[in-house]
């Protein structure tokens, strides 16, 4: 079984994304987990993955909107959608995915961090 963890931060404020819901689905579509970011912009209790497709979903305009951000109608980014692979080969780096967001009202960047 391989980990996962995420954690968010909002280059606008300078600060981690606290509150934002989020979201984990499997290939086919199935929720594996939903809940929100803590006071350090992290999501505990990612459940464990095993080798496969998955998707981490953040709710990206509903957190600005949240934080009195006057957003576009409609927003530039609403949710923003992370696919992945997870694969179990020793060059893919191990039993751990930690799967960041740097995230602004209209830009984002993401890479498999460790």
């Amino acid at each position: 079984m391989t980990t996962l963890s995420t954690h968010v931060l909002d280059t606008m404020h300078g600060k981690p994304a606290a509150g934002m819901q989020l979201w984990l689905e499997d290939a086919d579509g199935e929720a594996l987990f939903a809940g929100e970011t803590n006071a350090d912009g992290r999501c505990p209790g990612l459940p464990e993955l095993t080798p496969g497709r998955y998707a981490l979903t953040f709710a990206v305009a509903e957190y600005f909107a949240g934080e009195g951000v006057a957003l576009p109608d409609p927003p530039f980014l609403g949710d923003v959608r992370i696919a992945f692979g997870v694969s179990d080969a020793p060059e893919s780096g191990g039993g751990h995915y930690h799967v960041p967001l740097l995230v602004s009202p209209f830009a984002y960047s993401t890479y498999r961090g460790s």
